[in-house]
C-alpha cells in the first residue's frame, strides 16, 4: 500500500518536474555572489570587484562597468585568469556616491548577452 502512494506521487511529480526542467534555457545564468553584494556599502579604498555566476561565463566577451544613473563611469577590465565561473577586476577608486556595477555575459554554450546590475554606494569611511 505505502510502495502504491509513493508511485502514483512520483507519477503525478514528473509532469511538474519536466514543466521546470523546460523552463530553465541553456543561456540562463544567475549571479551566486558579489563584491560589492547587492546595496552594500564600501570603502573610496576598495581594490576589486567580482561577480560570480551559477555556471562558466566567456571572459573575452563579457563586460563589467562601473555606473551612476545613465552615465558610464568606469569600463573595468575583467581579468582573463579568474575562475571560469568569475568576472573579476580591479577597481577604480570612487569617489561617494550611489553606483551599479553593471554586468554583461554570455555563458560559454550560449549565443545571447544576459546582463544586470549591482547597486552599491562608496563612502569616506
Amino acid at each position: 500500500m505505502m510502495k502504491r502512494r509513493l508511485a502514483t506521487v512520483a507519477l503525478m511529480m514528473a509532469p511538474v518536474a519536466s514543466a521546470v526542467h523546460a523552463q530553465h534555457t541553456p543561456d540562463e545564468v544567475r549571479v551566486v555572489e558579489s563584491t560589492p553584494a547587492a546595496h552594500a556599502g564600501i570603502g573610496r579604498k576598495s581594490s576589486a570587484f567580482f561577480v560570480r555566476f551559477d555556471r562558466p561565463i566567456d571572459h573575452i566577451k563579457s563586460t563589467l562597468v562601473i555606473k551612476q544613473g545613465d552615465k558610464v563611469i568606469e569600463r573595468l577590465h575583467p581579468r582573463l585568469e579568474s575562475a571560469p565561473e568569475v568576472l573579476f577586476a580591479a577597481a577604480p577608486t570612487l569617489p561617494p556616491g550611489n553606483y551599479l556595477l553593471h554586468w554583461a555575459v554570455i555563458t560559454v554554450q550560449g549565443t545571447r548577452a544576459i546582463e544586470g546590475d549591482i547597486p552599491f554606494q562608496v563612502s569616506d569611511q
